[in-house]
C-alpha cells in the first residue's frame, strides 16, 4: 500500500511540472489509484491536490465520452443485425409459404398424372379390345372369301351371302375408325402425362431450391442472432464500463467539491461545476442554482454578518460587536444550537444572516438566522438534511458549498422549479406566503441573474 501510495505521489508531482510527459497510461493509473483511495493528497497543498483532481476527473469524463461513443455504434450495430434478421425472417415466412404451395401442386399434379394413368391404361384395353374385334371380323371375312361359288349357292341365297360380307366390311370399317380414335387419345394421354411430369419434376426442383434457400437462411439468421448475442453483450459491457467512469468522475469532483469547503467561495468555474453536478441530481438547471446563490451568499462569500447571542429573545451582535435584533427567531434556536454541535461549531460564533428590518402598520417582522452559502434556517435545513447526507455519504453541512448548492436545489424542485421557475424562487424567499410584493421582487432578480448566467454558459460553451 505504501508503494503504490509512493508512486502516485511521484506522478502526482510529474503531472504538475512535466504535464506533457504524462503518458495515457500513467494518467490511467494514477487516477484508479486515486479513485480507490481515499486519502490520495498526502504532502500536497490543496491546490496541487486540486489540480490533480482535475485532471482526473476530465480523465474520466472523456473516457465516459468514448465509451458512450462505442455504446452509440454498438446500439447502430445491434440495429442493423436486428433489422437483418427481421429481414431473414420474413424471407424465411415467404419461402416457407411457397414451398407450401409448391407442395400442394406437386399433389394436385400426381393426382392429375394418376387419373391421366387411369385414362390411358383404360384407353389401352379399348385399343386391344378393337384390335381383337378386327381380327375377329377379319378372319371371318377371310373365310367367306375362301368358300367356292358352289358352296356358296348350295348354302342358300346368293344375296346373303354378299349382304353379309358387306356388313362385315362396314363392321370392319366402324372398329378401325374406333381403332384409330382410340390410338389418337392414347397418343394424346401420353403426351399430357409426360407434359404432367415436366411440370411436375419443374415444381419440385422449386421445391428443391426454396428449401436450400430457406436452409441457408435459417443459418444466416442463426449466425446473425448470434452476433446479435455477442454485441449485446458488448453493448452490456460498455454500459458496465461507462457507468464506472462516470462513478469514477463523480467520486473524484467530490473531492474537489470537498477541496473547496467552508472557508472559501467558489470561483465561477467551481460553482458552475457544482451547479451541473446538483442539476443532474435534481433537474434544476444550472443557471437557477447559480443565481440564487447569488442572490443569497454571492456565491458563499457573504454567509453571515451577525451572530446569535441571546438564545432567549433571538437578538445579537453583527460581527463587530454591535448589537443587532431579531437576529434568530427563537423557535429555530433549539435546532440551530442541535445543528452546530454536532458539526463541532460554537453556536454564538456562528455567522448567520442579520435581520431586513421589514414593518407592517409599524410592526417589525420577519427575522435573520439564515444560514450558509444556501441561506436556510436550521428548522428548513431539518427538513433536508437527511435529503443531503443520503446523497453525498457525509453529515450536511449548511456551510459546505456542495451541500449547500445541493439543498438549494432540492428544495427548488419541491417549491415546482420545473413548472415555475418564477414561483420557486419566491417560494424560496418566503415560503407558503410567496404573493408579497418583496417575494416576487426577488423571484425577478434571481430570474435576471439567471438569464445572465445561462448567457455565460453557453458563451464559454458549457
Amino acid at each position: 500500500m505504501l508503494l503504490r501510495l509512493n508512486k502516485l505521489l511521484f506522478l502526482s508531482f510529474i503531472v504538475l511540472l512535466f504535464p506533457a510527459l504524462v503518458i495515457a497510461e500513467d494518467l490511467a493509473v494514477m487516477c484508479e489509484q486515486i479513485s480507490q483511495t481515499k486519502d490520495s493528497c498526502q504532502n500536497l497543498t490543496t491546490s496541487q491536490c486540486q489540480e490533480i483532481l482535475q485532471k482526473c476527473a476530465t480523465y474520466y469524463d472523456n473516457q465516459s465520452a468514448e465509451i458512450a461513443k462505442d455504446i452509440t455504434k454498438t446500439q447502430q450495430q445491434k440495429n442493423t443485425l436486428q433489422n437483418a434478421i427481421f429481414s431473414l425472417r420474413k424471407k424465411i415466412t415467404g419461402l416457407e409459404s411457397q414451398i407450401k404451395q409448391g407442395t400442394l401442386m406437386v399433389k394436385d399434379l400426381n393426382i392429375k398424372i394418376n387419373d391421366t394413368q387411369a385414362s390411358i391404361d383404360k384407353t389401352s384395353l379399348n385399343i386391344q379390345e378393337s384390335q381383337r374385334q378386327i381380327t375377329a371380323i377379319l378372319r371371318e371375312i377371310s373365310e367367306e372369301d375362301k368358300k367356292p361359288a358352289l358352296v356358296v349357292l348350295l348354302e342358300g341365297n346368293l344375296s346373303d351371302f354378299f349382304s353379309n360380307i358387306a356388313y362385315l366390311e362396314n363392321l370392319n370399317a366402324s372398329v378401325s375408325s374406333l381403332l384409330e380414335s382410340t390410338t389418337n387419345l392414347k397418343a394424346y394421354l401420353e403426351n399430357q402425362k409426360i407434359k404432367i411430369d415436366t411440370e411436375k419434376t419443374q415444381v419440385q426442383k422449386t421445391l428443391q431450391v426454396q428449401s436450400l434457400q430457406k436452409q441457408e437462411n435459417e443459418q444466416n439468421k442463426k449466425k446473425q442472432e448470434n452476433y446479435l448475442k455477442l454485441t449485446e453483450v458488448q453493448y452490456q459491457q460498455h454500459q458496465k464500463e461507462k457507468a464506472e467512469a462516470d462513478k469514477n468522475a463523480a467520486a473524484i469532483k467530490a473531492r474537489i467539491f470537498d477541496l473547496i469547503g467552508v472557508s472559501k467561495a467558489p470561483t465561477f468555474g467551481e460553482a458552475l461545476e457544482i451547479a451541473k453536478y446538483v442539476s443532474g441530481i435534481t433537474g434544476v438547471r444550472p443557471a437557477l442554482l447559480l443565481a440564487i446563490l447569488t442572490q443569497e451568499s454571492s456565491l458563499g462569500r457573504n454567509v453571515g454578518q451577525c451572530y446569535v447571542t441571546d438564545f432567549a429573545t433571538g437578538n445579537g451582535t453583527n460581527l463587530q460587536g454591535t448589537a443587532k435584533q431579531r437576529v434568530m427567531s427563537p423557535r429555530t434556536i433549539p435546532s440551530f444550537i442541535e445543528l452546530t454541535g454536532s458539526l463541532g461549531m460554537t453556536s454564538q460564533k456562528t455567522p448567520v444572516s442579520c435581520w431586513i428590518p421589514l414593518y407592517s402598520g409599524g410592526v417589525p417582522y420577519g427575522w435573520g438566522g439564515a444560514m450558509g452559502p444556501a441561506q436556510f434556517i436550521a428548522s428548513t435545513w431539518n427538513l433536508y438534511k437527511g435529503k443531503v447526507s443520503q446523497i453525498v455519504g457525509t453529515i450536511a453541512n449548511p456551510w459546505n458549498i456542495r451541500h449547500a448548492f445541493l439543498a438549494s436545489g432540492l428544495l427548488l424542485r419541491d417549491n415546482g422549479a420545473a413548472t415555475s421557475e418564477f414561483v420557486a424562487a419566491a417560494k424560496y424567499y418566503c415560503g407558503g406566503s410567496y404573493g408579497r410584493s418583496e417575494c416576487r421582487g426577488y423571484a425577478n432578480s434571481v430570474l435576471r441573474y439567471a438569464a445572465q448566467y445561462e448567457a455565460d454558459i453557453k458563451a464559454i460553451g458549457e
